[in-house]
């Protein structure tokens, strides 16, 4: 069976995607869900279902956020998890999409989750933002301040730093070799100086750096490659094969001083075996690209040293990009910030286009 009621039940993408097995569980898992949807998903107690459209209009979205799952997890999966759905939303929010079709793709990830709750017990889900149907441009729900962009970059030359090996007593060094040993998971007798030297590495301060600069949405944080960098222009030279939501290269400024200290990790991810067979700019510790989840984690542990207070956020990776969106359109115009930003309308940039706290503060005070 390949439909249900004319559905497609593993549309060509996804088989392009899947080997025969994974095929024959997905197929099973969509017949489930699309069996529901048809029958009985509309109201349950009633057991009346969808109309054929929404349901098949609702497939081939869901088909799209599993293979959005995949991409990020780096294989096949059917055990979605809240936290995918929210980064999926969270980045839909930012993305190119009118209103309508973002608001359509909330609705067809809640009647998702009523189906997970129904056939699993699994948790309800609610979204965290919702999308107008007017089409205007959405604000952004978080940033940080100029302040807390100064505190995090700071923050990034202090994250996982180690002192110097040869600054040590023999009993220090013990400390610090057994520290060293659960961080990079080696024996305590086979850490050595270069351990000290890696632990001090250029990798996260050059991420960070870049994304503050280059509003690095996550997918382009694992996307990112080394031909992207031009060091000696201060720039990324993003193509339009791995433009995230974009069809045209991209020319990103950088500040000099994140493309040195880019420089230095290029020279340096060269000691590392890990990176020996691919041209991927930043890699995890066990060897993957980052991720919304990842990379969420690390921010915390910046805000952590940087002493930010976080409670009552939503403090995820694109508070960085609604920061440098924010600043960089008060400072050089809407047309610089969509530039900088990768955004092929003006109408995406303009959510950017509002007073920062701290200027609205400040008018508050003049005001008495």
């Amino acid at each position: 069976m390949t439909t249900i009621e004319g559905i497609t039940l593993v549309p060509s993408p996804s088989v392009a995607r899947l080997n025969e097995r994974q095929i024959l569980d997905y197929r099973h898992h969509r017949t489930q869900l699309i069996k529901w949807m048809l029958y009985v998903g509309k109201n349950p107690e009633r057991a009346e279902g969808y109309a054929w459209t929404t349901a098949n209009r609702r497939a081939t979205n869901l088909d799209t956020f599993y293979r959005w799952v995949w991409t990020h997890e780096h294989g096949y999966s059917t055990a979605i998890t809240h936290e995918h759905t929210n980064d999926y939303v969270n980045e839909l929010a930012y993305s190119d999409h009118s209103a309508t079709h973002k608001n359509n793709l909330t609705k067809t990830l809640k009647m998702y989750w009523r189906w997970r709750v129904a056939q699993f017990g699994d948790d309800p889900w609610e979204p965290a933002v919702s999308f107008a149907q007017d089409g205007g441009p959405q604000q952004p729900r978080d940033y940080l301040t100029r302040e807390e962009r100064s505190k995090i970059r700071e923050a990034a030359l202090e994250y996982g730093s180690v002192p110097h090996y040869n600054s040590l007593s023999p009993e220090e060094r013990h400390e610090w070799k057994r520290y060293l040993a659960h961080r990079f998971r080696k024996p305590i007798t086979d850490i050595g100086k270069q351990d000290f030297d890696r632990a001090n590495s250029f990798k996260i301060t050059s991420l960070v750096w870049t994304s503050l600069d280059a509003g690095l949405r996550p997918i382009e944080v694992a996307r990112a490659r080394v031909s992207w960098v031009d060091v000696d222009n201060a720039v990324l030279r993003i193509p339009a094969s791995e433009s995230s939501k974009n069809e045209e290269n991209w020319v990103v400024s950088l500040q000099d001083r994140t493309a040195e200290a880019l420089g230095r990790w290029i020279e340096e991810r060269r000691l590392y075996e890990k990176y020996a067979d691919t041209d991927v700019l930043w890699l995890t510790r066990e060897g993957n690209p980052y991720q919304s989840h990842s990379l969420k984690y690390l921010l915390q542990k910046l805000c952590e040293i940087a002493q930010i207070p976080t409670e009552n956020r939503k403090m995820s990776w694109y508070v960085i990009r609604h920061s440098t969106g924010t600043y960089l359109s008060r400072e050089d115009g809407l047309a610089s910030a969509q530039a900088q930003l990768r955004h092929r309308s003006v109408q995406t940039t303009m959510k950017y286009d509002n007073t920062p706290v701290e200027d609205r503060r400040k008018a508050l005070e003049r005001m008495g």
